[in-house]
């Protein structure tokens, strides 16, 4: 049964991955502007779904990264089925993972966390496990999901404050959803979690200290160590569950 929901969960993040590129150009806009209707070029982009390919000019835009989508979507599904099994949050957190791979494409490309992203993910996931508690096999907690989304968002919160310079708001909108998966399976993963986001993080600004490519007060795009922080702290939960 597992092998089957981790083949499921592979061609899902397959399918959902190569539906990322167009969307993730389109939402790569500075803060301010809005979101891109027309390719580098000056034609027209038509929706929000597919591959980013100019259909008058045949040539490929979008941001760096973009074609790991699909392969990220699906490492991304298929490690969180493996360790979470054939429960009902799996289904839950599998299909919301392309979202987060969404945000980290558009973060990573212009240091922006869209709200239209964020806040329904925030909605979607709490109300998703919500349903997921109500069916047999649930290994987690709605309740402290939704104390977990909280407190994450406020601790966010309580940095963004005391350094607006170093945390976004959006990285306080992302911190909700993300507080409420890691807080299904316990205060003990919402800690490893929370703890792991900012860890990476850290590392990767420190790599970028020592090799000389930034200084103390150069901004990266947070997050997407967040999210794996986030993504680690599941797959630990799943594993314990």
């Amino acid at each position: 049964m597992r092998v089957f929901v981790i083949v499921i969960a592979v061609a899902y993040g397959l399918a959902a991955g190569l539906l990322l590129p167009r969307a993730a150009y389109r939402l790569s806009a500075p803060a301010g502007e809005p979101w891109r209707e027309r390719c580098p070029e000056g034609h027209p982009v038509l929706g929000w779904l597919g591959p980013a390919r100019c259909r008058e000019g045949g040539h490929g835009y979008g941001p760096s990264g973009t074609r790991a989508g699909p392969g990220g979507g699906a490492v991304v599904c298929a490690a969180l089925a493996a360790a979470l099994g054939p429960r009902p949050e799996t289904a839950v957190f599998v299909v919301l993972a392309p979202v987060l791979v969404l945000l980290a494409l558009v973060d990573l490309a212009v240091h922006r966390l869209p709200d239209v992203l964020t806040l329904p993910l925030a909605a979607a996931t709490a109300a998703l496990l919500g349903l997921a508690a109500l069916l047999p096999g649930a290994a987690g907690s709605w309740r402290l999901a939704l104390l977990g989304g909280g407190a994450l968002g406020a601790a966010y919160l309580l940095l963004f404050l005391i350094n607006p310079a170093g945390m976004g708001l959006g990285d306080v909108k992302l911190a909700l959803p993300l507080g409420v998966a890691l807080g299904w399976y316990g205060w003990g993963v919402w800690i490893a979690g929370a703890f792991l986001g900012l860890l990476y993080g850290a590392l990767y600004g420190l790599g970028l200290l020592l090799r000389g490519r930034a200084t103390r007060r150069t901004g990266f795009a947070f997050g997407p160590f967040m999210a794996a922080g986030a993504l680690t702290g599941v797959l630990l939960g799943g594993f314990g569950a």
